[in-house]
């Protein structure tokens, strides 16, 4: 009985386990609030779970990523690349700017109440450079992020001439930590069903309408990003009407990466498209794959959105230039954010870090961010997704036009 009962568990979306999770925190904390303090139980381990393996994720991905990285990439490659950074940290600031316009209040359990929060970019400065310096297993020990993002690269550089089989067992390790995480993460309606619980139990459905107003400052960031902001990259590049192109990338990629809700499970779907448009197959096939790991504009606004969203509960006043530098992290995590669902929410905690915001609050947020999920996720690896094709398309109708003028068939794809 239990094996089917667990077999039916793994082969169940973990969406609609997550949404059955919530419901059922829902009902516990307004039917029978007796049960809140056991049901409650299944967050904090959950939380506690989410905090023990995240510094690990990050140090060993950002570590194996630079060594595996290939530093002679071709010129097709460039103006794509940089398509994906300023795609992506342009992101980031709508994010930053949708997070000021609607400041987001979340219901956390504070236990340290003499957080002090720094007195501007210098002091924001100084504690950053004193976190890149210390000991890389301190770092870990106290889920000093800032550090062990400092020491993930460097060991990932100077690994970066080491023979294959070291590379090979790097490579290994990322896929075994990354397994843990999925591990951890099917876990999660069990989670959010204590979280919600505990929340609505404690604040009342209050912490509700804190949930629905982060997910519509998420959501409202995502749409921005998707239909005025990339179109408005697409445009100065091409100068043409960029949304044929862009609705075609959106219909075609980002319907199918909403319901995947995963960037890599959808390169299949981005590769047939880019054939569709006419690309070429030498660049694609690279820049395609490539996008999915690195170009993730939908993961840096989650970070600044649930960043700021910390930082606003906690009562941290973030000036602009600490604000810039969030959205610098921020295109910095994500371009190093996990390929499980909900990866980026993992990169959270290293933004939180810049405004001295603690490990236990990050990890709530963290939490937070689980819930609302359903939706989140699916939207965020749906702008992801669909840039990827858009970007890639944008740099290489920039170089044709160089030679003659672009017309809408270059915009469509071929049935």
């Amino acid at each position: 009985m239990f094996h089917k009962i667990s077999q039916t568990y793994q082969k169940t979306a973990l969406i609609k386990l997550i949404a059955l999770g919530l419901c059922i925190g829902i009902v516990i904390a307004l039917a029978a609030p007796g049960l809140v303090p056991l049901v409650s139980v299944f967050g904090e381990i959950f939380v506690m779970a989410l905090k023990g393996v995240a510094p690990i994720l990050v140090f060993v991905l950002v570590m194996n990523a630079m060594a595996q990285k290939n530093a002679d990439a071709s010129a097709a490659m460039k103006p794509i690349v940089r398509l994906y950074v300023i795609g992506t940290f342009l992101a980031s600031l709508v994010g930053v700017t949708m997070s000021f316009l609607f400041p987001t209040a979340l219901h956390l359990q504070v236990a340290d109440t003499t957080l002090s929060p720094p007195g501007g970019i210098v002091e924001v400065l100084h504690n950053l450079i004193l976190k890149v310096v210390d000991n890389p297993i301190h770092a870990l020990a106290d889920a000093n992020y800032i550090g062990i993002l400092a020491w993930g690269v460097l060991a990932g550089i100077a690994l970066h001439s080491a023979s294959d089989g070291t590379k090979g067992f790097l490579a290994d390790l990322a896929k075994a930590v990354t397994k843990i995480v999925q591990w951890v993460i099917r876990l999660a309606p069990f989670g959010i069903m204590g979280l919600v619980a505990d929340a609505i139990g404690t604040s009342g459905l209050d912490a509700l309408f804190g949930y629905a107003h982060l997910l519509a400052v998420l959501l409202g960031a995502f749409f921005l990003v998707a239909l005025v902001m990339n179109p408005l990259i697409v445009f100065l590049h091409i100068h043409r009407n960029p949304y044929p192109l862009v609705l075609t990338t959106l219909r075609e990629s980002g319907i199918y990466a909403f319901f995947t809700r995963s960037s890599a499970a959808n390169i299949p779907v981005n590769l047939s498209l880019c054939k569709r448009l006419g690309l070429n197959e030498d660049t694609y096939s690279v820049s395609i794959p490539l996008g999915a790991t690195i170009n993730m504009s939908g993961a840096a606004i989650t970070i600044a959105v649930l960043s700021l969203a910390a930082a606003h509960t906690m009562g941290v006043d973030v000036d602009l230039p600490t604000a810039l530098l969030l959205s610098i992290i921020a295109t910095v995590g994500a371009c190093g954010a996990s390929g499980v669902a909900g990866g980026s929410l993992l990169l959270i905690p290293v933004a939180c870090a810049s405004f001295g915001i603690g490990n236990d609050i990050a990890m709530q947020v963290v939490g937070v961010g689980f819930i609302i999920g359903v939706l989140q996720d699916s939207c965020e690896t749906a702008l992801n997704s669909s840039s990827d094709v858009l970007f890639t398309s944008t740099a290489e109708l920039t170089e044709r036009a160089k030679t003659r003028p672009l017309t809408a068939a270059d915009l469509m794809p071929k049935d």
